[in-house]
């Protein structure tokens, strides 16, 4: 089975490519650079030099793949009407790669949560993931166009990546933060409260959702969860630096723009992934982000 993955020289589309690779998938990457080829070609895979604005690119890409995972943003309007309109009337899967601060609040670090947001619990996206949003609805209306369209909503991933990027988007920045100042720091209180999982059960859930699951499927991924104050703090410990420390959300947003500072680092996210244990057989293996980051993490 041939498989084309957006975002194949990434954390998640990197790693996902080297696990299908793992079970005799023939994949192609699309990457966007001539140094990412080199060094995908090296690793088996057969590269694909362009971006997600090549209309032509995805086009031809996806009629030659038995199926498509756009690993490379969960937000490019343009690449998945393109590749959707590729594949309408096919059958074939198109897995999208999701993330979970869709369902995230304006708590900037102050106070915890106790919503848990399972796949059919409404809600109200915040302004900035309205966006967001809409394109996931308009992935799972495309199970109408005979597209097996799924949607894999990702909490926090954390883990080193198995492909060309080894570094996920919300535990090295906070890592790098921290190196630099000599202060690890989390917004506000950090009482905010994150869903987690691995990247090894997180790419393992990509084959199962690829192999299985049904069109217009929606599947949140976590597998635990911990506030960002336990996060930071495991940090620090790691690092060997002093006591994590409160960060003023503004002092963060300057650091690491609004949307990471507020949604990444700030908001409450918590999902439950039952339906892919129930549905996909998914049985995630790494039980805990803060054993990782005490007794796993690079600190080199």
């Amino acid at each position: 089975m041939q498989v084309f993955i957006t975002g194949a020289g990434g954390f998640i589309g990197g790693s996902v490519a080297a696990r299908l690779m793992q079970d005799g998938f023939s994949v192609r990457g699309l990457v966007r650079t001539q140094e990412q080829a080199e060094r995908l070609a090296a690793s088996g895979m057969a590269p694909v030099l362009g971006t997600l604005d090549d209309g032509e690119t995805l086009r031809r890409e996806a009629g030659l793949a038995d199926a498509v995972i756009n690993a490379a943003s969960s937000d490019h309007l343009f690449a998945v009407q393109t590749l959707l309109d590729a594949l309408a009337g096919s059958g074939k899967a198109f897995i999208h790669t999701s993330g979970s601060s869709v369902i995230g609040d304006d708590a900037r670090g102050e106070w915890a949560s106790q919503q848990v947001f399972s796949e059919d619990t409404p809600y109200t996206p915040a302004p900035e993931k309205a966006a967001r949003a809409e394109l996931d609805k308009l992935i799972r209306d495309a199970a109408g166009r005979d597209v097996r369209s799924v949607i894999l909503c990702n909490s926090m991933i954390y883990g080193s990546g198995r492909g060309l990027h080894a570094d996920s988007v919300q535990i090295p920045p906070l890592v790098a933060q921290a190196r630099r100042s000599g202060i690890a720091r989390y917004v506000g209180k950090g009482r905010n409260i994150w869903s987690n999982a691995h990247i090894d059960d997180v790419a393992e859930l990509y084959l199962l959702a690829l192999r299985d699951a049904a069109a217009g499927s929606l599947y949140f991924v976590e597998n635990g969860q911990a506030s960002y104050a336990e996060i930071v703090t495991a940090i620090a410990e790691r690092l060997g630096l002093g006591p994590a420390q409160s960060w003023p959300v503004q002092d963060a947003i300057d650091e690491w723009g609004f949307g990471h500072a507020v949604y990444s680092f700030g908001s409450n996210s918590r999902v439950s992934s039952a339906r892919a244990r129930k549905e996909l057989g998914w049985q995630p293996r790494h039980r805990s982000v803060l054993d990782w980051i005490r007794n796993e993490m690079q600190v080199d």
